[in-house]
């Protein structure tokens, strides 16, 4: 009867017969198929480092002019322009240029990545309510596992590098922008459906020039929260590799350098205000451009 007492469970040596086991599966796993994930990811870690040598090795004021030819042309706002201006000049001010840049590039890379797989998979998860129901859950476990636990196997199988830390800030980043996407699909009114319908478009010409409109402000929501969720990753992935703001943050953690955190920490705030204020900047002007078209 001490089951009904004690909870029922593997003996320690079940237990650790298990997990051997399981580590062993994975490690044959890595040895047999690493190399070849490694060259699959070649390409994108190639364009990775060509894109972080073009931000770093280019001019300082070439490269805060495109920044703020892109906030212009996304926001239409002077005050904004400025202000990303000022905030760009004060981060290399203070010595953190060459680390923004670093970030940034990762970031940019992976927002695209992010975007570029999420979209779709929103789309899909909209169209079939299977899709949906297998999704998910998947999405569940990627925004509730912590990031140290999905590093593991990341690290395992690809070592320590920019790739592994690409993969993980994708893995965290990526759910929101997928869920909003299904959801600002869902979300359009079904009457605005049945007249696209009425006119005879063709299922391709409903999503692309009614639905995908129409859910523009929820999608780009998603690729806000996207790109924040990415940025909250930058001290984690310092810590397989990846170069840029989160490195110094985590050296100033193991020596208690106060103003070296403080900075760079205050750098990271910087990129995180930019990126909020022109995606959401952009996502207003489109959609009062939008409701003036129709």
């Amino acid at each position: 009867m001490s089951w009904l007492t004690e909870f029922p469970q593997l003996s320690r040596r079940d237990l650790l017969t298990l997990r051997q086991t399981l580590d062993e599966g994975y490690r044959s796993f890595s040895r047999s198929y690493g190399e070849a994930i490694e060259n699959f990811f070649d390409p994108l870690l190639a364009f990775l480092v060509w894109f972080e040598n073009l931000l770093v090795e280019a001019p300082w004021w070439v490269v805060i002019a495109a920044i703020l030819g892109i906030t212009h042309y996304a926001a239409r706002s002077i005050k904004l322009t400025v202000g990303v201006g000022i905030s760009l000049f004060l981060v290399g001010f203070f010595g953190m240029w060459e680390d923004t840049m670093s970030t940034l590039s990762i970031i940019t890379v992976c927002t695209l990545i992010s975007i570029a797989l999420g979209i779709p998979m929103g789309i899909l998860m909209a169209r079939s309510h299977r899709a949906q129901s297998i999704i998910t859950p998947v999405l569940d476990i990627m925004q509730t596992m912590p990031a140290f636990v999905y590093l593991i196997p990341v690290v395992m199988l690809l070592g320590i590098g920019k790739i592994p830390g690409l993969i993980a800030v994708i893995i965290y980043a990526i759910p929101p922008v997928i869920r909003l996407t299904n959801l600002g699909i869902r979300l359009v009114d079904k009457e605005v459906l049945e007249a696209a319908d009425a006119y005879g478009v063709t299922p391709m010409q409903r999503l692309f020039n009614v639905q995908l409109p129409l859910a523009m402000p929820n999608i780009m929501a998603g690729i806000n929260q996207t790109i924040m969720m990415a940025l909250a990753m930058v001290v984690i992935a310092s810590m397989i590799g990846v170069s840029g703001l989160g490195q110094p943050v985590l050296r100033s953690i193991t020596n208690q350098y106060f103003t070296l955190g403080i900075l760079n920490g205050a750098a990271i705030v910087v990129l995180a205000i930019i990126f909020d204020r022109v995606s959401q900047s952009y996502a207003k002007r489109s959609q009062r451009y939008m409701r003036s078209g129709s």
